[in-house]
């Protein structure tokens, strides 16, 4: 007996849809099977392509260099932007602790960049800086702890102020939609979205660096979630970020990527089609992107009861971050903040991490 009829002439049109429509799914999960296994074999794929050496903090960085230049490859080099920044501010917050404007420079010829920027009234000379990373769907104006109703933020850009540092928290396109159509005009000149809100962060660190008021060689990055990606995928690129916080993004990034389940969500199955970077998983999971940030100070925060991830699985792959700094004898200089809360800032345990190292 045939599969479904011995010839198409013959059978009814009820019955053409049904064949149509069983091998199309049959097709589709074939290929889905074949492109996770392949995804999923990375430790035997990334191990080609990795070639650390830990006899030294040198040495480490030399060998990873190829790596890094990969992964400026991956996410895309938007080239050097305008030399001059042509900045310009507008009013944000004023009161008797924190004084904020809104800084415009120019980033290509039809481009600019936007950030907040926040300094201490109570204190003066060369400040430290925290670069402070909104997420999807938020603003500088949550870092702030305004517009904040589910109080993720718990206005961590203040309390930085309010302790002693600068804060600057460049504005990002924000929403998972515009998001998608800019990084699909990206990917048309073999970039990404991400390639180029990087090239905006490395912007303001130009920016930071060439004014008086701040500290060059005492620069951090915090961000949560989308900002925690930015921070994990950006200080790999930046050494003048010298101390970075991930919160609420850290994660397993292969299941993370194309494994659902229950008990996480899997970006595979999510409206977010501007989360996808070409070759992402060909060598450069939260891990392995963590080596390209060794042996600058790492702290991660993720909460048991956080969605974005299951925390058993986040915990091991943070356990084979830490082994980069292990190795080379540094393993005070990362840590894992493992909450019990959810998806948000943990600011006392990011305040002393920062009070620490920065």
């Amino acid at each position: 007996m045939s599969t479904f009829y011995d010839n198409i002439l013959d059978a009814s049109d009820g019955l053409i849809s049904r064949a149509v429509e069983d091998r199309q799914r049959l097709t589709r999960n074939e290929t889905e099977e074949h492109l996770r296994a392949l995804a999923l074999d990375y430790e035997a794929r990334a191990g080609q392509l990795w070639n650390r050496d830990y006899s030294s903090v040198a040495a480490f960085l030399k060998s990873v260099e190829p790596n890094r230049k990969r992964w400026l490859q991956a996410v895309g080099d938007f080239g050097e932007p305008l030399p001059k920044m042509d900045a310009t501010t507008e009013p944000f917050i004023e009161d008797s602790k924190v004084l904020g404007v809104w800084v415009t420079i120019r980033l290509f010829e039809k481009m600019n960049a936007r950030a907040v920027l926040a300094i201490p009234k109570t204190k003066t000379g060369p400040l430290p800086v925290v670069l402070c990373q909104h997420g999807i769907g938020s603003t500088p104006e949550r870092v702030f702890g305004f517009d904040d109703p589910q109080c993720l933020y718990h206005a961590y850009g203040r309390r930085l102020v309010e302790d002693g540092y600068a804060v600057l928290a460049p504005l990002n396109t924000t929403e998972a939609r515009p998001r998608a159509r800019l990084h699909r005009i990206a990917l048309l000149l073999g970039k990404t979205l991400w390639g180029l809100e990087i090239c905006k962060i490395r912007r303001f660190v130009d920016f930071l660096c060439n004014d008086a008021r701040f500290a060059p060689e005492r620069i951090a990055m915090w961000g949560l979630s989308l900002g925690g990606a930015y921070t994990l995928l950006t200080t790999p690129l930046e050494p003048r970020i010298k101390v970075a916080i991930c919160s609420a993004w850290f994660n397993h990034r292969v299941r993370k990527m194309v494994v659902d389940d229950s008990r996480y969500s899997c970006f595979l199955s999510a409206e977010e089609e501007h989360i996808f970077i070409p070759g992402w998983l060909r060598e450069f999971s939260d891990s392995d992107l963590v080596s390209l940030i060794c042996p600058r100070p790492l702290h991660v925060q993720a909460g048991k009861c956080d969605g974005i991830s299951w925390w058993s699985f986040l915990a091991e792959e943070f356990g084979r971050a830490r082994e980069h700094y292990v190795r080379l004898g540094l393993g005070d200089r990362i840590e894992l903040h493992l909450h019990e809360a959810g998806h948000e800032i943990r600011y006392e345990e990011g305040a002393a991490f920062l009070r620490k190292w920065l």
